[in-house]
């Protein structure tokens, strides 16, 4: 009978421990998902609605615009969540009616980027077909890196603005080049599995996100691209100049951002993550859980890419 009670012990310590076994094996078998949040530092919404996300604790990634004048108060933002790993969005294109950029290089040094004004084309195929020097692209886009590194942000990663610097081979070896001279990543070199909600209807946005999630690979990252902005009379004056689906009444720009602002810090996401049904993991720890930027391999066939 004196091992009665030993048995006993030994069924409550399993009874303790299955519990625990259970929600290892479920987190196991969660998958990674990675939350980039593009065009942060183009403009103060933008910025204040990264910020918003920023304060949740969650870990996701941002590709900063340093092209763009609002990239300073992006960078002082940045500074203090360290939960947020930092790319740059290397810029080729200026796409916004009435609100422009161009070269940190200016004008006169690298002219062929540039229309008559001194901005940067509003679109990839504006850009594909001028008469683009392939060393200008290349000294203008170390210049980004440059002012981004000078920042005294940790920079992780690069990805390109409406994929201008990937979109031939030749702009693919310079955005290459310029990556491996700075010893960071490429998003999407790194086998994840791309989708955006950037072109999903300003109704259907959250469900979408959430049904990504449900549909997430368990054996590979997976990658959403999001962009997110505040509603203020500021980002309601944008209009995109190339694609006009985004500029209908009660459909602009700043719905589809501010869309995806709510879904970012939606409840429904929140509970995701709380009951480890998703694990999310920014750039700098998929980059080092792969051995380094040095790893990278550049997708085959290339991804398409969205704005």
């Amino acid at each position: 009978m004196a091992e009665l009670p030993r048995f006993r012990a030994l069924l409550l310590a399993a009874a303790l421990i299955a519990p625990a076994r259970i929600a290892s094996a479920q987190a196991a078998k969660a998958p990674d998902v990675l939350l980039r949040l593009d065009d942060i530092g183009m403009n103060h919404s933008v910025n204040l609605a990264v910020e918003q996300v920023a304060k949740t604790g969650m870990p996701f990634s941002v590709s900063v615009l340093f092209a763009c004048p609002w990239y300073q108060e992006a960078v002082e933002i940045l500074k203090k969540y360290p939960n947020v790993t930092v790319g740059v969005h290397l810029a080729l294109n200026s796409e916004w009616r009435g609100y422009r950029w161009g070269p940190v290089l200016g004008k006169a040094a690298v002219p062929s980027l540039v229309d008559s004004v001194g901005y940067f084309r509003p679109s990839v195929p504006a850009f594909l077909e001028s008469k683009y020097d392939l060393a200008e692209v290349e000294r203008e886009l170390t210049a980004q890196m440059d002012r981004a590194i000078m920042s005294g942000l940790k920079i992780a990663y690069v990805d390109p603005h409406m994929g201008s610097a990937l979109a031939t081979p030749q702009l693919r070896e310079v955005t290459e080049r310029v990556a491996r001279k700075y010893g960071v990543g490429i998003s999407g070199w790194f086998g994840e599995n791309y989708r955006s909600i950037w072109g999903v209807s300003v109704a259907t946005k959250k469900q979408t996100f959430l049904d990504y999630l449900a549909t997430s690979k368990l054996d590979q990252p997976n990658l959403i691209e999001v962009h997110v902005a505040e509603r203020t009379p500021e980002m309601e004056a944008i209009v995109d100049m190339n694609a006009p689906e985004q500029n209908a009444p009660g459909a602009g720009v700043v719905d589809h951002r501010n869309a995806e602002l709510k879904t970012m810090l939606s409840p429904e996401l929140a509970e995701l993550v709380r009951t480890g049904k998703i694990r999310l993991m920014n750039y700098q720890q998929l980059i080092a859980r792969v051995g380094g930027a040095a790893n990278m391999r550049m997708p085959a066939p290339p991804r398409a890419l969205t704005p």
